[in-house]
């Protein structure tokens, strides 16, 4: 009697012999980078998370009044930072843009604070700061005979300090990237535009804005995930003080670190989760179109 196999019950060859030599060299090639994103990616976000999960985390940090001024902080710290730096940093693209020498040599100076590293910058801000032997509260004894003030010791000052350390730190990073987009528009629409006796801010408006939206646009979101995760310019600098009232979310969760709380910590942390995933959502729609 003849047995007839159908395909289905026939033994599926191994998986070697399905692939051939150049995709079995690309997975060889793409498992250390797996390897390296499931050890120091998924691995620490899933376990902080795992941390986190208790209901009680989250009704501590609700009872917390430190927590309640940290969120307070960050939102004062993104709406304040990133607007006035993106803006600043939009303007200085066109004035650097320009094909004049000194402003070559300038433009050099100006990256520097986003080239040197944040530790010793942010410090040696906050050494100028002091109040005793400070150069700022020096300077303000030598030319008034007066006693500075304690720049830090006021919460308002502290946390404005602090936002300005963030701009002057991150400004040459955005004024760059958005120099590039003023560099890809067309000089024919300028020239076009000096023919019919546009102003300056007429060609901004009708030319140089219109065509780097997009890209403002992009960089703003960007840097608000960023900025979320900056913690050097607030830690660095007033080290959540004076009486824990500068803090952001990016700082406290190390507050709670050093008191020996790690789910606070980590509770605190995804409490800003509510802030990143919308940001991030918007900006891959953006690029995707």
């Amino acid at each position: 009697m003849a047995i007839t196999l159908s395909a289905s019950d026939l033994p599926s060859p191994p998986l070697s012999a399905r692939l051939t030599t150049p995709q079995v060299w690309g997975i060889v090639l793409l498992a250390p980078y797996i390897l390296v994103f499931l050890a120091f990616v998924v691995y620490p976000v899933g376990y902080g998370l795992w941390l986190a999960r208790h209901p009680e985390s989250y009704v501590a940090l609700y009872h917390d009044p430190i927590f309640a001024r940290a969120a307070v902080n960050t939102l004062i710290f993104l709406v304040i930072g990133i607007n006035f730096k993106m803006l600043v940093a939009l303007f200085l693209s066109g004035f650097f843009v320009q094909s004049r020498s000194w402003i070559k040599w300038l433009s050099v100076l100006f990256i520097l604070p986003w080239a040197v590293p944040s530790i010793p910058t942010i410090l040696s801000v906050r050494f100028m700061l002091n109040p005793e032997w400070g150069v700022i509260n020096q300077l303000i004894f030598k030319f008034t005979g007066e006693d500075g003030p304690n720049w830090l010791n006021d919460p308002t000052v502290a946390l404005t300090m602090a936002i300005g350390m963030h701009i002057w730190k991150s400004l040459p990073f955005w004024t760059l990237i958005l120099m590039t987009g003023r560099l890809a528009i067309s000089h024919d629409l300028f020239e076009a535009a000096d023919v019919d006796g546009a102003s300056w801010w007429q060609k901004f408006r009708f030319i140089t804005w219109p065509s780097m939206q997009m890209l403002y646009i992009t960089c703003t979101l960007l840097s608000m995930i960023w900025t979320l995760g900056d913690f050097n310019s607030v830690y660095l600098l007033t080290g959540g003080g004076p009486a824990d009232l500068t803090h952001v979310l990016s700082t406290l969760g190390i507050r709670y670190l050093r008191l020996d709380q790690l789910s606070l910590a980590m509770a605190s942390i995804v409490c800003a989760l509510p802030f990143v995933l919308p940001l991030v959502y918007f900006m891959m729609k953006r690029l995707s179109r």
